[in-house]
């Protein structure tokens, strides 16, 4: 009955967002795959065509003609990679660029066309049904090659940090650039200005690329830090990543004598409030607003470290 039931919904959601003719559909000259090739190269840092093909599961020689279509058209430019000569670079052409933030455009045309026609009271048990099958599938992805490992950030990589929450919150939660333009701030305040000794970025790096980061800062009250800028990419979710990079936090900031650790976050991050659950946090405030395009409700969350008063920061 399981496969039955998911294969008719496969059927039924391919023929409703118009999959199998994807290019009248979005009135665009691009196939599905095309499209989602295009999307990956505008959205992720990573762009040799070898993790294009693990993260799409593609064959590579069908991805290899496709490239060159794309680059016979303007659309790519294709050349060794500058961390690996074996390995081939893709990036974006100014066209390609064009390209893609047309299909974006239009996917969210498509999808906010679907979604006026659901009654708006149903529309976030929707919303929340589809978040559950997400999440649910989510442990049968591929686990990364190698087991993470945390770092200090390198050259560049506080931009990934950047990038890739903008990115990924527009993916899977609509969000606009005013949260990228958050995020931003957020990491250029600590490039210009931390302690080193009590604050800190971890990077989290699998198969030689990043795959996720958390931020450990000084909070406004006495003696007390903030979790900050968590994120694991989709891939390498559901294998305790996120947990190691929460625990991360909460073990310096013990071992620096900060007194709690806090944090700010939203309700519809699920899988992020389960782990500061996990963690030991507690959900001491939540307060409804309207931010990043969408509305949300905020929620304040703290962890007492037990830490005496004397030697505390």
């Amino acid at each position: 009955m399981p496969i039955q039931e998911i294969r008719a919904f496969n059927r039924f959601y391919t023929n409703l967002i118009g999959a199998l003719d994807y290019s009248r559909h979005l009135y665009t000259p691009y196939t599905l795959t095309e499209s989602r090739v295009l999307y990956e190269l505008a959205h992720s840092p990573r762009t040799d065509a070898a993790d294009l093909r693990a993260e799409l599961s593609l064959d590579a020689g069908y991805l290899s003609r496709l490239l060159a279509k794309f680059e016979r058209d303007g659309l790519v430019d294709r050349g060794p990679s500058a961390a690996d000569t074996r390995r081939q670079r893709i990036t974006l052409t100014p066209s390609g660029r064009e390209a893609a933030a047309l299909l974006d455009e239009r996917s969210r045309e498509a999808v906010g066309t679907l979604i006026a026609k659901v009654p708006q009271e149903r529309r976030a048990r929707l919303v929340e049904a589809m978040r559950t099958v997400r999440e649910t599938l989510e442990h049968t992805r591929p686990v990364p090659h190698e087991a993470p490992v945390l770092r200090d950030p390198g050259p560049g990589e506080l931009g990934w940090v950047v990038q890739r929450h903008g990115a990924l919150y527009a993916a899977e939660y609509g969000w606009n650039a005013d949260f990228e333009g958050l995020v931003a701030r957020i990491v250029a305040d600590f490039a210009q200005d931390h302690d080193p000794h009590l604050e800190r970025v971890w990077i989290a790096e699998s198969d030689g690329r990043p795959v996720g980061s958390v931020m450990c800062v000084r909070d406004d009250a006495p003696a007390t830090a903030r979790l900050r800028l968590l994120l694991v990419e989709p891939e390498a979710r559901g294998h305790g990543l996120g947990d190691l990079l929460v625990r991360s936090v909460v073990d310096f900031a013990r071992d620096v004598g900060y007194r709690e650790v806090v944090l700010w976050t939203n309700d519809v991050l699920a899988g992020a409030r389960r782990l500061y659950q996990r963690a030991g946090f507690t959900l001491v405030a939540e307060k409804p607003h309207r931010s990043y395009g969408v509305d949300l409700v905020g929620q304040d969350w703290r962890l007492p470290l037990r830490q005496s008063q004397e030697g505390s920061v």
